[in-house]
């Protein structure tokens, strides 16, 4: 049977003008943050009001205020001590801005999820709401010559951290190992029929697609998870029936070069949103430190669909 497909109108106004007033100075610093209206529609669409949503790396806490402000709970985990504490800073502005729902931010590694959230809460969120790290071509921000005094542009807020551990840091393949025991993880947290959304999209790296909505499809279903949707949440506004892009200065100019070098790249205008559901009835090894719970002993299935979906040259794929 065909997996539904639906198109979200998540980018109505700009990123910049989605986190105004709503997100604390610094934010717009992380080098790869969700789009709010995408976290909101995910939220709005698959929970009701008092349910518990879950980010298990959570950034700035994007997921965590759209949560807030929609009557959710919301956990939060993070890898980054710098950007936990921002998205704690970022939920508890969120409550006292009108939020009714309520954030908790643990820091740490989201392969431990079971080790970080307290017993109580595992097996009872509603909804996890994630994305991995991925494509640094459409990561940063642009210095104009007249802030910086030097001559051209200037790239900042471009890197994750300076840690190698992060798994921003990482290769493509070790990044999806990491990434089924994070949705292994998840699925210990959700209830029984819970909902798990992920946002990603494909990237080039030296002329080859890296095809990374369907390596999470695969690294879901070895991780336990049950693919239900395949989404488009849209990057681009929509005007008189015009899709109307807004890609960063460094989007427009890695594809500028792409298509210089014949490589028939394109702005990217939506993001790839993976819906899973975990099954009612599926037992559960009870233990965060089980094979099967880490989904580590399925792990290569994932690696393996993305290089056979992508790898034209057999050269090995690198992530940043």
């Amino acid at each position: 049977m065909p997996v539904p497909l639906s198109v979200w109108n998540t980018a109505p106004t700009s990123a910049p003008a989605q986190r105004k007033g709503r997100y604390l100075s610094g934010s717009t610093a992380h080098p790869a943050k969700m789009l709010p209206r995408i976290a909101a529609h995910a939220i709005s669409t698959y929970t009701r009001p008092g349910d518990l949503v879950l980010d298990p790396m959570c950034g700035i806490g994007t997921t965590l205020v759209e949560a807030i402000h929609l009557g959710r709970s919301a956990l939060g985990v993070e890898y980054e001590p710098k950007w936990a504490n921002l998205a704690r800073l970022n939920a508890t502005s969120a409550t006292h801005e009108g939020g009714t729902g309520t954030g908790a931010v643990h820091c740490g590694d989201a392969r431990r999820l079971t080790q970080l959230i307290p017993a109580a809460l595992h097996g009872e969120v509603d909804l996890v709401v994630t994305s991995p790290p991925y494509g640094p071509s459409v990561h940063g921000q642009v210095r104009s010559s007249r802030e910086t005094g030097e001559r051209g542009v200037v790239k900042k807020d471009f890197r994750y951290s300076h840690d190698p551990a992060n798994l921003a840091h990482v290769s493509t393949d070790r990044l999806l190992e990491a990434f089924t025991g994070i949705l292994a993880q998840c699925r210990l947290m959700l209830r029984p029929g819970g909902t798990a959304v992920v946002t990603t999209r494909p990237w080039r790296e030296r002329g080859e697609l890296i095809d990374l909505p369907s390596a999470v499809l695969a690294a879901g279903r070895a991780a336990g998870l049950i693919p239900t949707e395949r989404c488009v949440a849209l990057l681009a506004g929509i005007r008189d029936g015009q899709l109307i892009s807004r890609p960063s200065f460094f989007q427009m100019k890695n594809v500028r070069d792409a298509r210089r070098q014949g490589i028939p790249l394109s702005v990217v205008q939506h993001e790839d949103v993976l819906v899973f559901t975990r099954p009612q009835n599926r037992p559960d090894c009870g233990t965060a430190s089980s094979r099967c719970a880490t989904g580590a002993a399925r792990t290569p299935h994932a690696a393996c669909t993305l290089r056979s979906r992508t790898c034209t040259t057999g050269r090995p794929h690198g992530h940043r």
